[in-house]
């Protein structure tokens, strides 16, 4: 996990530094997205749907949260 001022991480000279941030906007995003993807699916959107608004195929978001989704039922 990262501390501080993430965009002064971004822009840092030393590679640990810039890269930790790099894996803490990878966390964020994943966070962000499985929220989102959770939302859209009990709002009821098609996988279909949830691919095309992340710019991706049916088949890899689903593959990526489906077992995710049947865990909460």
């Amino acid at each position: 996990m990262f501390t501080g001022d993430l965009p002064a991480q971004i822009k840092s000279a030393d590679p640990v530094v810039g890269l930790r941030a790099v894996g803490a906007l990878h966390r964020l995003a994943e966070q962000v997205e499985a929220i989102h993807v959770e939302l859209a699916r009990k709002q009821g959107w098609s996988w279909e749907q949830i691919g095309d608004a992340l710019g991706v195929t049916r088949q890899s978001v689903h593959t990526k949260y489906a077992k995710q989704e049947a865990n909460h039922d």
